[in-house]
């Protein structure tokens, strides 16, 4: 039986009236399982009516109020992990602990969050010129909207809206359309954590509610993280409807191991950077950069078996290393990725793609893939394959390896695996990446610190949650005063100074 699901508009579940409808199928077993309706233009303009009329109300709330709705809202998703761990994994087909690992994520930018007292005290000072003190103050920016990826359909929402709603705004959510689910629950709790009728909305839809929420004139802010291709367009619809705009997209992650490592722990890391999640992260390790052809060759050694091994099965196996892909068609082009390095020249040392499972030959399985002798010419190495497939590049020398990640068009992360601390130190600076692992695969911030890449990996130029979030959820005021007591008569006619 198919599930048709809804939006969530003004508190309230809202059936779809566009008439048009996206399918949902289980990952591990290829079955329509739901529908999801596409939001129109006058639908996206309804949740933004919503979210516009609660923003009075909301952002005069005081922010220890906020703060113990964002309490309450952490409770409630601690309290429902297992269904929004089963919501992801039935339509993203990562592992249960995969994903119930996502929704653990995301909750500590919640309770990042509830510390927003604190993180809205403004600075003041006393005196900056004779009877007059100044003052600074963060305020709310009006209706956000988050547009968000399919894989992490819980964590990546939660890098945005906690803290735009925890900095006095309202929000629109536009989650992806092949996993909603979870996102859809996640505004139910945060309706019934206190968040008044539209303050936080979601619609579902496709590049028609994509488009409605980056004209809609009462939309101020954008948060997004897609491919590259939708990041820029993204970023540069939003602002051409002078609009702020974070968007974050694409990566090729490397992971530099030099020939002091410990290859052992280096496999390891590879192993779960590599093919965690099915390789479909923003943060994957997607190219190990082995520098001298000893350590290229002592990598694949021992690689190859553990890759070879990989244990696949749908996401309620308790022994799965990694579960299916998330559509048929992503499965389709990750395996014609897969023969387009080899026809590139690449050496396959593991091929995955024509794995099937019993009892689930309609599902997007693929087994891990391992390439080796790949150079920086080939699309395997320069695109997003976004799956289960690992190349590795061999360098002759550090200065190499440092140059091959510094020339690639992404910047997300890199990571280098040493016991050298000056390399490590040199390589920390050095490298044009906007997070950088040391010995540590995959240099994702904690939530009270910001995430985010460089180059064309980020449009915008500000970082999601943290500091960061809050400076992009609010705007700066300065307040300059002075009382009548001891005012001088008389018009200034030049800039004021402290003289």
């Amino acid at each position: 039986m198919t599930t048709e699901l809804h939006h969530f508009i003004n508190g309230q579940r809202v059936a779809g009236e566009s008439g048009r409808y996206g399918d949902i199928f289980n990952p591990a077993t290829g079955e329509l399982t739901k529908r999801v309706p596409y939001a129109n233009a006058a639908e996206v303009r309804k949740a933004v009516a919503a979210a516009l009329a609660a923003l009075p109300g909301w952002s005069a709330t005081t922010p220890i109020a906020r703060a113990r709705i964002m309490f309450r809202f952490k409770e409630l998703c601690e309290a429902n992990i297992d269904e929004l761990g089963e919501f992801i994994s039935t339509e993203h087909g990562k592992t249960l602990d995969d994903s119930k690992g996502s929704v653990i994520r995301g909750i500590e930018v919640v309770e990042f969050a509830c510390g927003i007292p604190h993180l809205l005290r403004g600075d003041y000072t006393a005196s900056v010129g004779t009877g007059v003190d100044g003052c600074s103050m963060r305020q709310p920016l009006g209706v956000c909207a988050g547009i968000t990826p399919f894989n992490f359909p819980v964590m990546v929402p939660m890098w945005m809206f906690p803290m735009a709603l925890a900095c006095g705004n309202t929000f629109v959510l536009k989650p992806s359309e092949r996993d909603p689910s979870a996102p859809l629950r996640l505004a139910e709790l945060m309706h019934e954590a206190g968040a008044p009728d539209g303050v936080f909305n979601v619609v579902n839809g496709d590049k028609e509610a994509v488009d409605a929420i980056l004209a809609d004139p009462d939309v101020v802010a954008v948060s997004s993280v897609t491919s590259t291709p939708v990041a820029e367009y993204i970023y540069q619809t939003g602002c051409a409807h002078n609009k702020r705009v974070q968007a974050l997209g694409g990566a090729k992650n490397h992971m530099v191991v030099l020939p002091d490592a410990d290859l052992d722990q280096a496999t390891d890391a590879l192993m779960g950077a590599g093919y965690g999640s099915a390789g479909e992260r923003c943060m994957a390790i997607s190219v190990a950069v082995a520098v001298g052809d000893k350590v290229g060759d002592a990598l694949i050694e021992r690689l190859t078996p553990r890759v070879a091994g990989i244990k696949i099965g749908p996401y309620n196996d308790p022994d799965a290393d990694m579960g299916p892909l998330v559509t048929k068609q992503h499965l389709e082009k990750v395996r014609g990725y897969v023969d387009l390095g080899v026809e590139e020249g690449a050496e396959l040392v593991v091929d995955g793609r024509d794995l099937t499972l019993q009892g689930y030959e309609g599902g997007y399985f693929m087994g891990g893939c391992l390439f080796d002798r790949v150079t920086p010419e080939m699309r395997i190495y320069r695109d997003e394959i976004f799956g289960p497939v690992l190349s590795v590049v061999r360098t002759r020398d550090y200065e190499g390896a440092l140059k091959l990640v510094n020339d690639n068009e992404y910047g997300n992360g890199v990571a280098i695996f040493t016991r050298d601390g000056d390399a490590a130190r040199d390589f920390a600076a050095r490298a044009n990446i906007g997070m950088v692992g040391v010995n540590v695969p995959i240099p994702v911030p904690v939530a009270y610190h910001s995430f985010g890449g460089w180059k064309r990996s980020l449009f915008g130029g500000v970082h999601m949650h943290g500091a960061e979030g809050v400076r992009f959820y609010t705007k700066l005021k300065y307040v300059t005063s002075r009382w009548p007591s001891g005012i001088r008569k008389g018009a200034d006619y030049v800039i004021p100074t402290l003289q």
